[in-house]
């Protein structure tokens, strides 16, 4: 569901960008978008290590 909210968060704030004639808030290359995988992958990691020390 939260995947489905933030898809539909991002198409609302893409296209009022796009009306106001704002570049695009995203990465445009590969190493952009892999950056973002790579934060979000080291948040899931973060979470393991926090419940693997309690």
């Amino acid at each position: 569901m939260d995947a489905l909210l933030a898809t539909i968060a991002g198409i609302i704030v893409g296209a009022i960008f796009t009306l106001i004639k704002l570049p695009i808030p995203a990465p445009p290359y590969l190493p952009g978008v892999m950056g973002v995988v790579g934060v979000y992958l080291g948040g899931h990691l973060g979470n393991y290590v926090m419940t693997f020390l309690r």
